[in-house]
């Protein structure tokens, strides 16, 4: 009964970027060390010296390199669209990609997308409390223009810029509160977790690399828990 109804709560939140079908006969069955089928991403984790000796990683050191700069020829979007994002706030931003492009332990909250440039997006993913927090905190005086990242850009130069009669004001304008930037900014991505870092239940955008990954942990947890009677991962429209 519980995990039913935690499947109706999972099936409520998805309305919010599409509808959910029934999964193909292609879905995803793995759940731990997978990587996306995205436009960056590796087939398969595998390790990456040059990022830190990475055991495992769903990206390349040239991925990596490119997430670092303003305007990364990855995806051609402009951190700085209202004018210089702070450093601090920027570093959250490239955490973030960082962790979408190279994580291998997402699988739990991998679905099917029908989207022209990639296949599998992550839906729901638990932010750990304190992740979003300082997100939040580092960003609120710098400026953007939209409250949703995922869609509603002017693409017309070949860069994200912001669409018409879209005003520039500071995140805290957009985003009132942490959960509003971790959870609008790229349409339900993340949610933010009641839990800390270290608790093995939530996913810690910083950690140090020198020591054990706890996000691997967490993965094994939801991937055990889901594999005990979860729903399959469905296909999301948008």
């Amino acid at each position: 009964m519980a995990w039913q109804m935690m499947q109706l709560l999972l099936l409520a939140l998805v309305t919010t970027v599409g509808s959910v079908q029934p999964r193909s006969a292609q879905a995803r069955t793995g759940l731990l060390n997978v990587c996306m089928n995205a436009k960056q991403h590796k087939a398969q984790p595998s390790p990456e010296d040059e990022l830190y000796g990475q055991k495992n990683a769903c990206c390349t050191a040239n991925t990596s390199q490119e997430l670092h700069k303003d305007t990364s020829r990855l995806y051609n979007f402009n951190w700085d669209h209202c004018g210089k994002m702070e450093p601090a706030c920027k570093c959250h931003f490239i955490q973030d990609t960082c962790l979408y492009e190279c994580s291998p332990n997402l699988g739990p909250w991998i679905w099917q997308v029908n989207q022209s440039w990639r296949k599998e997006r992550i839906l729901n993913v638990p932010l750990c409390k304190e992740d979003c927090e300082r997100w939040w905190e580092d960003c609120r005086t710098s400026y953007t223009c939209k409250s949703n990242w995922h869609k509603g850009w002017n693409w017309t130069s070949g860069i994200n810029e912001c669409p018409a009669r879209a005003l520039c004001r500071t995140f805290e304008s957009y985003f009132p509160t942490p959960a509003a930037l971790c959870e609008g900014l790229w349409s339900h991505s993340f949610k933010v977790s009641n839990y800390s870092g270290g608790s093995g239940r939530c996913i810690q955008m910083w950690f140090d690399s020198a020591q054990v990954n706890a996000n691997e942990e967490m993965a094994k947890f939801y991937a055990a828990t889901m594999n005990a009677g979860a729903p399959s991962h469905g296909i999301i429209g948008s």
